[in-house]
């Protein structure tokens, strides 16, 4: 899995409640366009959130299940955005007072995209959520979710 780790100035708190508002996903991470929908319990095991992939007018709608969660520490999910395939994905947070360590671990798990060579994906996808912690670093300091 591609891993990328950053440390944030906002608390633990502060960034769990920005990733547990289904509706800011697309603010955050990159390459998500827009939220259709969101499960009433997101983000327990088993919700999903709908959402479109790319730029206008070549979106593609899908969606992203929670297989696993800790509240406040973890989520993994199955991020679907075919035809391009399936991505797993694990977001945990280090409580460190008043910062937090986040890390992003992705990988390809079915689909086109699996069949990249992992030497050429695994750099695509870290230099993408190097990207998306710094939006999610943004959102927890100016209030996201709260």
């Amino acid at each position: 899995m591609s891993t990328v780790h950053r440390l944030f100035n906002s608390p633990a708190e502060d960034v769990w409640k920005v990733i547990a508002d289904g509706w800011l996903y697309s603010g955050w991470v990159v390459g998500a366009s827009r939220i259709r929908a969101v499960d009433a319990h997101w983000p327990e095991a088993g919700s999903r959130l709908h959402h479109s992939v790319g730029a206008w007018p070549l979106v593609i709608d899908d969606s992203t299940r929670v297989t696993a969660v800790e509240p406040g520490r973890s989520l993994e999910l199955v991020a679907r955005g075919w035809p391009l395939g399936e991505a797993k994905v694990v977001i945990t947070l280090e409580d460190l007072g008043t910062q937090c360590r986040v890390t992003i671990s992705e990988d390809a798990i079915r689909g086109p995209g699996k069949l990249m060579p992992k030497a050429v994906r695994s750099p695509l996808i870290g230099a993408r959520n190097t990207e998306t912690l710094k939006r999610l670093e943004l959102m927890a300091a100016g209030g996201a979710g709260r």
